[in-house]
């Protein structure tokens, strides 16, 4: 392990222009030794982009960028040294074994061959894979695939463990599965950057988050700091028969919105297609006021349901869109 800094990672101003585009647009950030830190955001929101440069893969436009206190411009092999990366795509070599995949990626570090071999042994038995390390990669599923990349990403003891968009595409309990994974490396101390774009993954690995969209950061705190910056803990979602969509003016057939926020205990008041969504402090005070106004009004009641409020919540809140809907 390298010499412990406070930071292992600050961003300031960081920007990435691929011609007219720009993919990272002044970001501001700072990852903390020992957490596991997220990106989250939908697809196209330079996640990716930012790894790849934490990374040394792509170069910084413009913006300071420093790993390891060392600055990515400057010295990049030191720092690629000292950093696993386990990427979208499942790039093992196809025509290696299991276990061949990880002592072949050793040489790259320049891993003695005994001290690879044991790392890989050590490896796979963590990762569940030791009674599969003869097989050829085209024998696996994508869950165990999963775990041989993140294997891989570990083999040359890094301080920073990058995981771009791990759990993509796989099926939930391959996915509780890498989860679990990476819960364990955060209670050995590893540091951990996770890229997704799924909102629970994010609430359950991640001490920090970032939000990100269009290339900006627009959030930054814990799951649950940004979650209360809602100003209510529960979302109550209903729906009416008929014309039940949120008015900007009170009329005939429509909810106004200010006699929804009106109610005891409501923070604010989002309309949707399939009906309107409620942030409120105590759902058992709310509810009743809700009923008794829908009542008043002559609306008929079709659904009702109650829920935590979530990152998902958040994201549409600041962006006025659903994650799901890039």
């Amino acid at each position: 392990m390298g010499a412990e800094v406070e930071h292992v990672i600050e961003a300031r101003g960081l920007t990435k222009k691929y011609g007219d585009l720009t993919a990272v647009d002044g970001i501001d950030f700072a990852i903390r030794t020992g957490e596991c830190f997220g990106f989250l955001g939908p697809n196209g929101a330079g996640k990716t982009t930012t790894v790849k440069m934490i990374h040394c893969f792509a170069p910084v436009t413009a913006g300071d960028l420093r790993v390891f206190g060392m600055d990515v411009r400057e010295r990049p092999r030191e720092i690629k040294a000292r950093i696993g990366v386990c990427q979208q795509e499942d790039n093992l070599d196809p025509d290696f074994s299991v276990v061949k995949n990880l002592t072949v990626f050793g040489r790259y570090f320049g891993i003695p061959a005994r001290d690879a071999a044991q790392r890989a042994r050590e490896l796979l038995e963590f990762m569940g894979l030791w009674e599969r390390r003869d097989d050829r990669i085209r024998d696996l599923s994508g869950g165990l695939k999963r775990r041989l990349v993140i294997a891989r990403a570990l083999i040359n003891q890094p301080d920073l463990l990058i995981l771009d968009e791990p759990t993509t595409g796989l099926d939930p309990q391959s996915r509780r599965q890498i989860w679990d994974i990476v819960r364990d490396l955060r209670r050995r101390g590893r540091t951990i950057l996770l890229t997704t774009h799924y909102m629970d993954e994010a609430e359950r690995l991640c001490d920090r988050l970032a939000v990100v969209d269009h290339g900006r950061v627009i959030a930054l705190g814990t799951p649950a700091g940004l979650i209360a910056s809602l100003k209510g803990e529960h979302v109550v979602e209903f729906a009416v028969n008929g014309d039940g969509a949120v008015s900007g003016h009170a009329a005939r057939g429509s909810l106004d919105p200010r006699t929804l926020l009106a109610l005891p205990s409501v923070k604010s008041v989002r309309s949707e297609s399939d009906g309107i969504l409620l942030t409120v402090d105590e759902p058992h005070v709310a509810i009743p006021a809700l009923l008794e106004g829908l009542k008043r009004e002559g609306h008929a009641l079709s659904r009702l349901t109650t829920r935590h409020a979530s990152l998902e919540d958040v994201f549409v809140a600041l962006t006025g869109r659903h994650l799901r809907d890039e």
